[in-house]
């Protein structure tokens, strides 16, 4: 097990090293850089920049140098002295902006992943075992439900039923009056009331898959002549399904940990922007419209690098599960 642990962590190196050349050279391929977004946005305003303030702007950001120098300087910085650069947009550390809104969206994606998993279980293995079942037909149904709905959609009518009928604003993680004070038990409080709201939105599409992955996959292992062998010979259904079929089938549900995780820390933009949560999805966003290079090419970065990280929890997870895949190479 620790052979193969090692391994896949050796693996990553190389991995990291060519997501950090590719997400830094997809930044630099839309034509201009921050000062022409700069630039452009003082003349809409009717405002002007000097050449020597360009000059001395590209100078001190190092725009003018070639890009392989750009991202020696970047990756140096950061390998050496954990350093991701400086915002153009926000004149500060790509690092204080990153951290202001990493934990919190860790935070959402983690409880988010675990509600998933909580409730997509218990509905996927009932689906299975009592297929073609007024339960089964229900769970099939709200899934089909989850995965065709966008969330973005869901947070709307979340956002106009609590406005509505409740009275109250969905929107955020924090009401007002918390969203500046310092950590207590009543801000602690309110972050409970207010995190159900994108969990639902952004686990609802997640659930639905994974309902949809652990009853096809248990389906096919409850046919397969083992099962019916095991059957035969009398012992207990409970049992059966417990200790052989369904662990084969939980492969492909712990093997989603690789995409879901970053996939919820990045993506759904859209509806962090709707409910206007303070998740890193809006930052990127942001960043990529000012072409704010040091600002996007770290937040990829760290996306790619959870990606890595949850892939690679993923496979130790199967590797634990099933023999076979740490086995699998002697």
């Amino acid at each position: 097990m620790l052979s193969y642990v090692a391994r896949r962590c050796l693996y990553m190196i190389p991995t990291l090293f060519g997501i950090s050349v590719v997400a830094f050279a997809i930044i630099q391929l839309p034509p201009g850089d921050f000062l022409t977004t700069l630039v452009a946005r003082m003349e809409n305003q009717g405002e002007r920049m000097d050449q020597a303030q360009m000059a001395a702007l590209r100078e001190r950001y190092g725009l003018g140098d070639p890009m392989y120098q750009q991202y020696l300087k970047w990756i140096g910085n950061i390998l050496f002295h954990g350093d991701f650069g400086q915002s153009f947009e926000y004149s500060k550390t790509v690092s204080s902006l990153v951290m202001d809104r990493l934990p919190m969206t860790i935070l959402l994606a983690v409880t988010t992943l675990l509600a998933g998993w909580i409730i997509a279980f218990p509905i996927g293995l009932y689906s299975a075992v009592r297929q073609y079942s007024a339960g089964d037909y229900l769970a099939t149904t709200i899934g089909f439900l989850g995965l065709a709905i966008p969330n973005f959609m869901i947070a709307l009518v979340l956002m106009y039923l609590g406005y509505s009928v409740f009275g109250m604003s969905v929107g955020g993680l924090f009401s007002p009056e918390f969203e500046d004070a310092a950590w207590n038990l009543g801000k602690f409080l309110d972050l409970l009331g207010h995190l159900w709201v994108p969990i639902v939105v952004l686990g609802t599409a997640g659930t639905a898959g994974l309902i949809r992955i652990l009853r096809a996959n248990l389906l096919d292992e409850l046919r397969k002549p083992y099962v019916v062998a095991a059957r035969a010979r009398g012992m207990s259904e409970r049992r059966l399904v417990r200790k052989y079929p369904l662990r084969v089938a939980l492969n492909p549900f712990v093997s989603t940990v690789g995409w879901v995780l970053p996939g919820l820390v990045s993506g759904e933009v859209i509806v962090s922007q709707v409910l206007s949560l303070p998740t890193t999805g809006p930052l990127l966003l942001g960043a990529l419209r000012s072409q704010d290079m040091y600002l996007a090419s770290s937040i990829i970065l760290i996306v790619s690098v959870l990606t890595v990280i949850g892939t690679l929890l993923s496979d130790i997870l199967l590797a634990w599960l099933d023999p076979r895949v740490r086995l699998g190479q002697r």
